[in-house]
């Protein structure tokens, strides 16, 4: 089967991807809106779930406070549908779902519910059988800085997890707990879950440390560690403060041309578990 034919298979679903990793200030949300925002703008359509309550891919994106009337933590407490909750951003073919502070209490009303662990996935299975949803081709999950029931619904939502490590003394500090609650997830809630890849963030050419710490990570993951390495850049860091993804706020920038990268590289390898399929 030729590429071209490949690409053209219809897919059943949409691919669903957390994002996830227990340590705070790796990326995940920056890498969160910039992947989506780099396969929207390559032919995806593409929906960002904000599960963290501080809200940060929702600021990033340009959706205030006040305009977020519905939001996940309304999803996760089955009073709507996620489809009520999305909303369209900036970007063409990019969609949201925003997320509020009152997602900081969502795991105390839902934790004596029979599905507390499973509401996200139910949100999602149903948005994907509304026919007006039917084209969305990603779906992104930003998960909260730790391994609480709320990323326990993301990773039992998902189909893999990709896991943003930054290139710092104590990047793999905490990711074999990560590792193993994606066994434990696999094993009890979720048994297609997989571990899509790692992208090493803020990673600096001048720091020894960093080239250190990546071929550390290559050593400890194999090919689970993607190709693509986000470097640390003044302009990811400026974007959000401006409301935009790095690449509407500065295209040309090295970490924007590094999210493209990896948005093609993450398509190139759900190629390949599809031809494998």
């Amino acid at each position: 089967m030729t590429d071209s034919q490949l690409i053209s298979l219809p897919a059943a679903r949409p691919r669903v991807l957390a994002l996830a990793n227990q340590k705070g200030g790796v990326g995940k949300t920056t890498t969160a809106i910039n992947l989506g925002t780099a396969l929207a703008a390559i032919g995806e359509k593409v929906l960002i779930i904000d599960l963290d309550p501080q809200g940060n891919a929702s600021t990033g994106l340009g959706v205030d406070r006040k305009s977020r009337k519905a939001s996940t933590y309304d999803v996760l407490c089955g009073d709507i549908g996620l489809g009520m909750a999305m909303q369209a951003t900036a970007v063409p073919n990019l969609f949201l779902a925003p997320s509020t502070l009152d997602l900081l209490g969502v795991e105390l009303e839902i934790a004596s519910a029979k599905d507390r662990a499973t509401r996200l996935k139910k949100a999602i299975d149903e948005l994907v059988d509304d026919q007006r949803c039917s084209d969305l081709t990603y779906i992104l999950i930003d998960c909260p800085p730790s391994l609480s029931l709320i990323t326990i619904n993301a990773m039992t939502a998902a189909d893999a997890v990709l896991v943003p490590l930054q290139c710092e003394f104590f990047a793999l500090e905490g990711l074999s707990q990560l590792l193993k609650t994606v066994e434990q997830v696999r094993a009890g809630l979720n048994p297609r879950l997989t571990i899509q890849g790692v992208v090493l963030t803020m990673y600096d050419p001048r720091n020894n440390l960093s080239g250190q710490v990546m071929a550390d990570v290559r050593d400890f993951l194999g090919d689970k560690v993607y190709e693509t390495v986000i470097p640390r850049n003044v302009r990811i860091s400026e974007a959000p403060s401006y409301g935009k993804p790095a690449l509407l706020y500065d295209l040309r920038c090295a970490g924007s041309q590094a999210y493209l990268k990896l948005a093609s590289e993450v398509i190139r390898r759900e190629r390949t578990l599809r031809a494998a399929a």
